[in-house]
């Protein structure tokens, strides 16, 4: 599959947003919001989680096994079970069982179509089972209710669980009146359901064949477990006489107690419900009991029905004539299983959580963040996995790596790594362009020929601020003149209409030495610690200067050395290097892996001496604390883990311990602030002590709800994203354009509402800093 180029990527984002934007929006963010409240509401959900993901790697790692285990529990009671390497050989495997049972029953013939009736299954999306049958002519009915309208409109799903999600009310009303020209026109949800009950009810009842997927598969019974907020799965599975469950091998769960929390969870996390409306649990064929539609008040268990035609056998089973195929599938899931990497992907339960999550997902849905089959964040392991990667990298950069959908995910999956590993793959899958001779060994990277120049320039963001710094103000001036903005779009894909940020002569490397470095800083700390009263804090801190804040916003910089030293802390800002944040966002994963271990030894000497490594950027402080865990040794990692903060957060614990908050600059008790928190810094659950220093300042801060700003570092500024950039960052600005004063903690944050507002956006730490250096 050729990718796009920047202009179509763009022309296709653009017309998602304007076609599907809006409604795609309003149903994710809802699910999103409903799924945080009923999470919150649930005492044990970490609990829940925690097992979730302990039993998915069990099960996982005991797969062939389970494989065997689920063959002889289905066998034993009268089906079969059927491993289909592929799409191919699962498709030609529900074929024959289709036309092999409809001849039985005598319906097959030149005349005759069987006919076969689904209930919503992503398995068999991603087979493409429908064509496949459709081309053995087999009529097929989709009974789910979104899954039909797309059919109807000859659509693909957007959603994981909510197909149609990007399609309004008014749209399958229209459709369904063009479609079906009832006599009265539909115009209400009531009159679009009741019309698709009846119509797909009478479809059931005549249907030769039931597909279903499965949610869960549990091994050592042969249960089907179908969770869904439709009753249509569990009638396909038991109306016709032969029921076919398509799965994939990861869908296997050891035993019937294992299947309690993931039932428990999966809704909360889908859609924010307590639980489902249905969960139907089928032990087929023989242990399925059925109902009788000439008969419906008639029990399908009782012994008295014995004379009653299709009822129920006399010892409380369904039908023995009927007949069960479980189709497994692997089509790369064992090799996945292999991959260390990729692995994760499998605990997925398609629950859709972190596409709810993900605020690119809300405004382009699964027709802009999807491949062939899958959407959302998990997508991009999943098209990987069964697709290949030419279908993930189609989306795979729409990842901004926020983390929002680690706190989501019910079984704590990683999905920014996955989509980090994925997009390194894909860089070193391309072939070396006819330049790359130009920058071999003149970039300070460990990537091979072929990387996009447009992410090896992002990638090495701080070789070019540093440059850019070392020689402003002519660096800014350049880069601002015409003909180099469009050099810089055409050639690195930096949209023109984005600002770019303005690099400082003086460096805050620079300024701290220039005034008196960490001698001066002790003597400062030690003053104001007299003047306090309080001398036995004893810390002392080693400001990490990530990239930004050494050279393009160092008032932030020195904000953070004033306020540790009115607090009686002294600093230290030594020329340190790179985090490998900027890495990783462009899937460097060998450079980021240098720039760790090369930052982690030019500090280790410092956390020896016992200081502390404040953070001012959290996405720096979020490499630290959670992809250092793959980068360095663990105890390293932990180390580093373990005494590293970010910079409000550390004010936060100072304030907590005694230090004096009148030291800093402070508010009148109840001074209102709109405050934004950045991605990283929420999911590492640090928003709440910059609102509790905020507060204890003087300052009343309300917080923002929007997942995102839609900055996300160097996405922002990429040509292809520019609008999807700015589409996100609207919403975040519409919450907060009516404060007087909105700071914000990210780097890219600021950036956004600062373009989007027209007014200066500070960091929290220059509302405290003691010399006010708010702006």
């Amino acid at each position: 599959m050729a990718q796009r180029s920047r202009a179509g990527t763009a022309d296709r984002i653009r017309h998602l947003l304007e076609t599907e934007g809006e409604a795609i929006h309003a149903q994710a963010s809802h699910s999103n919001e409903r799924r945080n409240v009923t999470y919150e509401a649930t005492d044990d959900i970490e609990e829940l989680r925690t097992e979730a993901r302990a039993i998915k790697e069990d099960a996982i790692d005991r797969l062939p096994d389970l494989i065997e285990t689920v063959r002889e529990a289905v066998e034993a009671n009268g089906g079969t079970v059927y491993v289909a390497d592929d799409a191919a050989d699962a498709n030609a495997y529900v074929a024959d069982v289709v036309e092999n049972r409809t001849e039985e029953n005598g319906v097959a013939g030149e005349t005759d179509t069987p006919s076969v009736v689904k209930s919503k299954s992503m398995t068999t999306e991603e087979i493409d089972l429908n064509d496949a049958l459709a081309a053995e002519g087999i009529d097929v009915t989709e009974t789910d209710l979104g899954e039909w309208v797309l059919q109807v409109a000859d659509d693909t799903p957007s959603h994981i669980v909510g197909p149609a999600m990007h399609i309004s009310r008014a749209e399958i009303a229209e459709l369904f009146n063009e479609r079906f020209d009832p006599d009265e026109p539909f115009e209400t949800a009531e009159e679009l359901t009741r019309f698709a009950r009846d119509h797909l009810g009478e479809i059931i009842t005549d249907a030769d064949v039931g597909i279903t997927g499965a949610n869960f598969v549990v091994a050592d019974s042969g249960t089907i477990t179908l969770v869904t907020n439709e009753g249509n799965a569990r009638k396909c599975a038991v109306t016709p006489d032969t029921h076919v469950a398509v799965a994939g091998v990861e869908k296997l769960i050891p035993t019937l107690s294992d299947l309690e929390p993931f039932v428990d969870i999966i809704a909360k996390s889908a859609t924010g419900q307590p639980i489902s409306q249905y969960v139907t649990m089928l032990s087929p064929p023989t242990d399925s009991p059925t109902l009788d539609f000439d008969s419906p008040d008639e029990p399908i268990t009782d012994d008295a029905t014995d004379g009653a035609e299709g009822a129920g056998a006399t010892d409380g089973t369904g039908d023995p004539d009927r007949d069960f195929h479980l189709v497994l599938l692997d089509n790369g899931r064992m090799d996945m299983r292999e991959d260390d990497q990729l692995r994760e992907t499998l605990y997925c339960i398609r629950c859709g959580a972190c596409s709810n999550s993900c605020a690119n997902f809300q405004s382009v849905g699964g027709h802009g963040f999807g491949g062939e089959t899958y959407s959302g964040g998990i997508a991009t392991g999943w098209e990987a996995g069964v697709h290949g990667q030419d279908s993930a990298a189609e989306f795979n950069d729409l990842c901004t790596g926020c983390t929002n959908c680690v706190d989501a995910c019910p079984v704590k999956i990683d999905i920014p790594w996955i989509n980090t590993v994925v997009r390194d793959r894909v860089n070193r899958s391309s072939e070396p362009e006819s330049y790359d001779f130009l920058v071999d060994g003149l970039t300070p990277d460990a990537e091979s020929g072929g990387l996009d120049p447009g992410k090896r320039f992002f990638g090495n963001i701080g070789t070019v601020a540093k440059a850019a710094s070392a020689t402003a103000p002519v660096s800014n001036w350049l880069a601002d003149a015409g003909p180099v903005r469009a050099a810089l779009e055409r050639t690195l894909g930096i949209d023109r209409r984005r600002d770019l940020p303005t690099f400082r002569r003086e460096s805050l490397v620079d300024w701290f030495e220039d005034r008196g470095g960490e001698a001066a800083s002790s003597r400062r700390a030690d003053q104001a610690a007299a003047r306090s009263g309080r001398t036995d804090l004893e810390r002392e801190v080693v400001l990490y200067p990530d990239v930004y804040t050494n050279y393009v916003d160092v008032e932030r910089g020195k904000a953070a050395v004033e306020t540790l030293e009115a607090l009686g802390v002294p600093v230290r800002v030594p020329d340190l290097p790179e985090s490998g944040r900027a890495a990783l966002s462009q899937g460097m994963i060998a450079t980021a892996d240098e720039q760790a271990s090369r930052l982690y030894a030019a500090v280790a000497e410092d956390l020896d001496a016992g200081r502390d490594v404040v953070v001012v950027e959290p996405s720096d402080l979020a490499a630290m604390h959670r992809e250092y865990e793959r980068l360095l040794p663990e105890t390293s990692f932990e180390r580093l883990r373990e005494n590293s903060y970010e910079i409000c957060e550390y004010v936060y614990g100072l304030l907590e311990n005694g230090a004096d908050p009148s030291a800093l600059s402070t508010g009148d008790g109840a001074e209102p602030i709109a405050y934004h928190s950045h991605c990283q810094q929420r999911t590492l659950a640090l928003e709440a002590p910059t609102v509790a220093v905020l507060e204890q300042c003087g300052y009343a801060p309300t917080t923002s709800d929007a997942e995102c700003c839609g900055m996300a570092g160097s996405f922002g500024y990429k040509r292809e994203y520019y609008e999807l950039s700015v589409d996100v960052g609207e919403r975040l600005a519409t919450q907060v354009e009516d404060a007087e004063t909105v700071v914000a903690s990210g780097t890219s944050c600021g950036d956004q509402l600062e373009a989007l507002l027209e007014r200066s956006v500070p960091h929290p730490i220059e509302l405290l800093a003691p010399d006010g250096r708010r702006t």
